[in-house]
């Protein structure tokens, strides 16, 4: 007969008699810690004759649906890959990412400072990810739906009807108002019930509050897996600080990503623009080149960093050296056309010389013609005399020709 018997912890032994544990096969240690005022459930196996069994802590529920352990030991890099590729609703994005976007079921990292716009590419996604018609769900820990929904229209971009439509689901909390572990489980709970297709948290550093980086990356790891197992391409925010280093994150989660976008405000000729990096794009060739990142009225626009004389040049910088090169330039273009006006006058001069010196030799040569055919007709002429003088002097032939 199997026995399953519950008992209460001792003082420095794990039942309170100090019997227990030694008599059974299995021994199952339950504990309960606070955690800056959130609680969570731990458990381990601290025996098991007879079988190989897992002895870290794992952290479990208790919820409507019953008691649930998700240990992040037992999740196997096992899940099936797509070759399929999607749109992130940013054409030129879509191009420094192979040219076709990304795979279908991959993760995406976006970091960046706060203001660099990784909440304006999240939502780019969300909405290519609508128009295709496919379900999307968006965990936000930091604004309301409507104050995301109301924001994303100065960009161009109107989610409303697709939340009415029932492709975009939102599920906004504060990450203060479960522990870690919770959240994990209404995450699964929310994707079970939606079957999304693309998921977006934003942002994960927000989970730090509620429990260990250690914590926030294992929590991040188990929801990776299971997103991948089901295909579901996912997008996370993470908000680095201004004096961390740029290619890391607070969680620590960067390495487990397959896409790493990095966003940044790039200060030159007192301005801060924006700029956007892939950093590693898995499986794919991808560009290794900046981009100017823009906020425009019709949606996110990114732009090709412009190199000048003294460097990268972004924002007004940038238009002004743009300015000075397009002004020279119309004045080198205005140079050559001076400078082709005076050779086609000077080609007319010369071939208006050509014409008078030609005019004057028709005229010289019309000259000596008219002389040479006026001494002709006086040759003539004198023939003539000399043939009749000597007519009327009766002279013979031989005298006629002689003379």
């Amino acid at each position: 007969m199997t026995a399953v018997i519950t008992a209460e912890r001792g003082d420095g032994t794990l039942t309170r008699q100090g019997l227990e544990e030694y008599v059974s096969d299995a021994v199952i240690l339950l504990d309960h810690r606070v955690y800056d005022q959130l609680s969570t459930r731990r458990l381990r196996i601290v025996k098991y004759r007879g079988s190989a069994h897992g002895t870290n802590e794992y952290p479990f529920l208790i919820d409507e649906h019953g008691f649930s352990v998700l240990p992040i030991t037992s999740l196997n890099l096992d899940h099936e890959v797509s070759a399929e590729r999607v749109s992130t609703g940013i054409p030129r994005l879509d191009a420094m990412l192979g040219g076709e976007g990304l795979y279908r079921g991959t993760s995406v990292l976006v970091s960046g400072t706060a203001g660099t716009g990784k909440t304006s590419i999240a939502n780019h996604c969300a909405l290519a990810s609508c128009q295709r018609n496919e379900r999307c769900l968006y965990f936000a820990f930091e604004e309301s739906p409507a104050q995301i929904i109301r924001n994303m229209r100065s960009i161009g971009i109107d989610l409303q009807p697709y939340v009415r439509g029932g492709l975009l689901r939102f599920h906004a909390v504060r990450p203060t108002l479960h522990g870690i572990e919770m959240h994990l489980a209404s995450m699964h709970k929310a994707i079970e019930e939606f079957q999304p297709r693309l998921l977006i948290m934003d942002p994960v550093t927000n989970f730090t509050s509620v429990g260990s980086p250690t914590e926030s990356k294992a929590m991040l790891m188990r929801l990776l897996d299971y997103l991948k197992g089901r295909q579901i391409t996912s997008i996370f925010n993470s908000l680095t600080g201004g004096g961390d280093a740029l290619e890391q994150t607070e969680v620590g989660v960067s390495s487990l990503m397959d896409t790493w976008l990095l966003l940044r405000f790039i200060e030159s000729s007192g301005e801060r623009n924006r700029g956007l990096y892939v950093l590693k794009s898995r499986g794919m060739a991808h560009s290794n080149q900046v981009r100017e990142f823009r906020l425009t009225p019709h949606g996110v626009e990114l732009v090709d960093v412009y190199v000048g004389p003294s460097g990268v040049l972004t924002g007004s910088a940038r238009v002004a050296q743009e300015a000075r090169e397009a002004a020279e330039a119309v004045a080198r273009q205005q140079e050559i056309e001076r400078k082709q006006r005076n050779l086609e006058r000077k080609r007319e001069a010369m071939e208006a010389q050509i014409a008078a010196l030609r005019a004057g030799f028709e005229a010289e040569k019309d000259e000596v013609r008219s002389i040479i055919r006026q001494e002709e007709e006086r040759e003539a002429a004198l023939d003539a005399n000399r043939v009749h003088m000597a007519r009327i002097r009766q002279a013979d032939g031989r005298s006629m020709v002689e003379g």
